[in-house]
This record gives C-alpha cells, structure tokens and sequence, in this order.
C-alpha cells in the first residue's frame, strides 16, 4: 500500500519489517501493487537486472521483495532462470474470501458496540477521496488502494492492524481478481454504496446491519469469479 496514504489517515504500513528496511519495503509494496493491478500482468517476466534499474538499488533487496512475493504467492521463481507472475488462484480467491468475511463480520460487529469517532470520520474522509476519483478511468489504481485503506481503518479502529496484514497477505489473487471486477458498469458504485452503509451502521450502533452490509460487500466480487474466469482465460491458473 501506498505509505503517504496510509500516514494521511494517522495510519502506519501494515508491511512486515523486512531485513534491508525501506528499501527492501519499498521495492516489495511498488511491486505488489503492480501486480495487483494487473500493470504487471499473469506470465509477466520479472528481470532481477531491470528490476536494479527501474528501483535504483542492489539485488539483494529485488531478491528480499521476491521472495515475499513468492509467500504471497504472487510470483513463481525459478533458480538461475527466472521469475514469473503467477495466474490468478480460483482456490485461493475463495480462501481468501472465505478469511476476509470471517475477520470482518467481527471487526464491524465489534465497531458497532461502540468505536472511536474517529474511526468514522477517517472512514467517511475516505470514502470521500473514493468519490472524487471514482469518475477517472486513469485513477482505477487509486480508488483500489482506498479500497483497501477503508477497510485497513476498520480493523485499525480495533486495534487488529496486525489481523488487516495477515488478510493482505492472503489476498493477492483476490485483489487481482478484484481489478478485473472493477471497470465493469456500475462497480465503483455499488462499492461506494457498501462502504456507506457499512459506516452508516457502525455510526448507528446497528450491529445487524453493519453485519449484513460488510458480507453483501465482500461477495459481489467473489460471486462473479466464474463469469470473470470465462472472460479472462489467460489471466486464469
């Protein structure tokens, strides 16, 4: 994740410390997010030496970054050859999904006991910036990256940052997935309209319906995997 964005809303980057610090973190978020994203496409061959030019630095923290990349199972080494963006992971997508509804129906649940605020005025000032990108084809990116922030200040409001990482770890595929969702008619605002009524919910301590509106949310993607799978077959393990 973009750190700047995170630090806007008094949050700190969830990314592991890695041995080599920034440099090793930096390397590993710019390409995660291009991968996500889908700049990096599945199949994508990723040159160690290129990869020393583009981020100015040694290959020692290209080969940190890739192979936490490779935990995440984002890219596929191969010793002395090369390393691979992998295909998107039907099973894993639902693995991931599957982790994400379990953790977040908690989180929201928890909020509407009672919460901070300003975990909903950071929430809200999020959906903002969603809203005044979300017309801008060029800005897909950026309103992902808030999407992912939203949902980062939920758990942060509990103080379960640490349970935000385990989930982006495992949600490599899912996001990528996501990215192929969003374009189509009528997506970003059906994602705007869920994190309204999540927030809504929370702020009026509707327990019900902060858990119904969280799991109507996380499932709209996940409920088109087949048809995206069809559409995208070389995107597709």
């Amino acid at each position: 994740m973009n750190s700047s964005l995170a630090a806007t809303f008094g949050l700190a980057d969830t990314g592991h410390a890695l041995q080599g610090g920034g440099t090793v973190q930096r390397v590993y978020d710019s390409l995660r997010q291009r991968i996500i994203t889908l700049e990096l496409p599945p199949d994508a061959t990723l040159s160690r030496t290129d990869l020393t030019g583009t981020y100015d630095v040694s290959q020692t923290p290209i080969r940190e970054a890739m192979q936490r990349l490779k935990q995440d199972g984002l890219v596929r080494i191969y010793p002395q050859s090369k390393t691979v963006v992998t295909r998107i992971d039907v099973p894993q997508i639902y693995e991931a999904h599957f982790l994400r509804v379990a953790l977040e129906t908690e989180v929201v649940r928890r909020l509407a006991e009672g919460c901070e605020a300003s975990t909903i005025t950071r929430a809200r000032s999020i959906i903002r910036m969603q809203e005044a990108v979300a017309d801008d084809p060029g800005q897909l990116a950026i309103f992902q990256e808030l999407d992912e922030l939203f949902h980062q200040t939920l758990f942060a409001g509990l103080g379960r940052t640490g349970l935000h990482q385990l989930v982006r770890e495992r949600s490599g595929h899912l996001e990528r997935v996501r990215r192929l969702h969003l374009p189509e008619a009528g997506k970003i605002l059906t994602i705007l309209e869920g994190h309204r009524a999540i927030i809504d919910a929370i702020a009026a301590q509707d327990q019900g319906a902060a858990i119904a509106a969280i799991r109507d949310h996380l499932s709209r993607t996940v409920s088109r995997v087949e048809d995206l799978r069809r559409e995208y077959p070389g995107y597709f393990a």
